[in-house]
């Protein structure tokens, strides 16, 4: 990755502005708390839209809503069993992005009491 990053020819660059153009993708996908709730609660087997009500605190809608667009975008999977309907993580690519970044944020609020400190969040910067 670093090498394709580091590259000077042209299709280096393309290739790099295809890969930056998909994280992107992925980072939009994921960039609401529900659905990082959903990745999570799929992360160790697949489930059911009951199963998953049950462990994630929205409603039935809301929940298909959020399904049905990681179903669509490839990070989810699902199939039928009788009237159910069972959803399992697709896109490992997701779950190692998503348990790196809450893995990540979890120690640093462990180390800062609770909190991320104001220096370190991901705040605006004021414009000039």
């Amino acid at each position: 990755m670093q090498q394709m990053i580091d590259g000077d020819d042209a299709g280096d660059k393309a290739e790099r502005g295809r890969v930056f153009e998909l994280a992107a993708e992925l980072f939009g996908i994921l960039a609401t708390p529900m659905r990082l709730r959903i990745l999570s609660a799929l992360c160790d087997r697949e489930k059911s839209v009951t199963e998953l009500l049950s462990e994630i605190d929205t409603t039935q809608p809301n929940l298909s809503q959020h399904l049905n667009l990681l179903y669509r975008s490839g990070v989810l999977a699902k199939r039928k069993e009788g009237t159910q309907v069972i959803y399992r993580v697709q896109s490992e690519q997701a779950v190692m992005l998503c348990r790196s970044v809450c893995t990540q944020i979890a120690i640093e609020m462990e180390d800062g009491g609770g909190s991320i400190p104001n220096g370190q969040r991901l705040t605006p910067r004021p414009s000039l």
